[in-house]
């Protein structure tokens, strides 16, 4: 297909997009070019958009960027069997080599030489966006486009809670923001006896109650430790799902997490976060997991069965709807904290 769409664009190295024209991506033989019908903010776009260090760092402007959409194959290479035209997909977002001892041993998550959509490559806040078929997840029909947009993000919490048991266990959620809130359901759904969500912005918090936490913790309110120890009988919990990033918070999971418990850490500290190995990890005997991505493709398998099921429902999550060219409301609403997820409709 050729021809113009709009983009967002990652215009230059400091604050902020712009709505362009671009040219439509051309797909190569084992690619598929796909119409958008719907694209989410995520936090690292919010990262890009800032331009944080992080950033600075990671990414080269000028690009399309985004990478949380559900959309319908509109045109496919000759080499594609998995997906047909007018097919409902989203999309894995790390594009892997397939021959690294990683890949070729199930992990093909962590492959050393991973490439992510919108970050490394052309992003989907656009009307087309162009992707190599084995990355495509098929949906069912009739899921609507909004929920289908947030499956990618639904699986980071997915991977993060079920990379250890949690059922009958007590799991604390530290960070609000939507992936958190999707885990704040994904634990409820998975058998935890109490989901505790801990946060400083008390929206999120009313969201967190609304996935199922059984408690909610405004740590710039009270004590999160003392607030926990009273909720645990004093013993802590079992599980800490990290979400937020923030050294501070960091620190506070590890210490409140109970001896021979589980810290998985999802978040994406923009600088190096200082701990006290000796007492809050080996004296503790704690398992610590670093979680990146979802597991390809069971955290999918998971992820749709769970919405499939209605175990998890995210539209109390999706709190915002926006056209493609209101992108900058979205953003302003992510950095406030005052939304949920935020879709948008080129």
């Amino acid at each position: 297909m050729n021809g113009k769409m709009k983009a967002v664009v990652k215009h230059h190295r400091g604050y902020g997009a712009q709505i362009q024209t671009v040219e439509i991506p051309q797909i190569n033989e084992d690619e598929v070019l796909i119409k958008v019908k719907a694209t989410s903010i995520c936090g690292t776009d919010v990262h890009i958009y800032k331009w944080d260090e992080w950033s600075e760092s990671r990414v080269n402007p000028p690009y399309v960027f985004g990478h949380e959409f559900s959309g319908e194959v509109v045109e496919k290479g000759s080499k594609v069997k998995n997906v047909d035209y007018g097919d409902s997909v989203s999309a894995e977002t790390h594009i892997v080599c397939g021959k690294c001892s990683q890949c070729l041993t199930g992990k093909a998550h962590i492959c050393k030489y991973t490439k992510i959509i919108g970050v490394d490559t052309r992003g989907c806040f656009a009307e087309y966006v162009a992707l190599p078929a084995a990355n495509l997840w098929k949906n069912p029909k009739e899921m609507l486009y909004d929920v289908a947009a947030i499956q990618e993000p639904m699986g980071n919490a997915v991977h993060t809670v079920l990379s250890g048991d949690v059922i009958g266990k007590t799991v604390a959620i530290i960070g609000c923001g939507p992936i958190g809130l999707m885990a704040v359901g994904v634990a409820k759904a998975a058998g935890a006896a109490q989901v505790i969500a801990l946060d400083i912005n008390n929206y999120r918090l009313n969201l967190a109650k609304q996935m199922g936490a059984t408690s909610v913790i405004n740590s710039k309110n009270e004590e999160p430790l003392q607030a926990v120890k009273q909720l645990t009988n004093g013993d802590g919990v079992d599980v800490v799902c990290e979400m937020s990033g923030h050294p501070i918070a960091m620190n506070q999971g590890f210490r409140m997490v109970t001896n021979g418990g589980r810290v998985s850490i999802l978040s994406l500290p923009v600088r190096p976060v200082e701990l006290d190995v000796t007492n809050d990890i080996v004296f503790k005997g704690i398992t610590v997991k670093g979680i990146t991505g979802r597991k390809m493709f069971e955290t999918w398998q998971q992820v749709s069965a769970l919405l499939h099921s209605g175990q998890v429902n995210v539209k109390p999550i999706i709190t915002h709807h926006f056209s493609l060219e209101e992108f900058e409301k979205g953003f302003e609403l992510m950095i406030e904290g005052n939304c949920g997820k935020v879709v948008l409709y080129p």
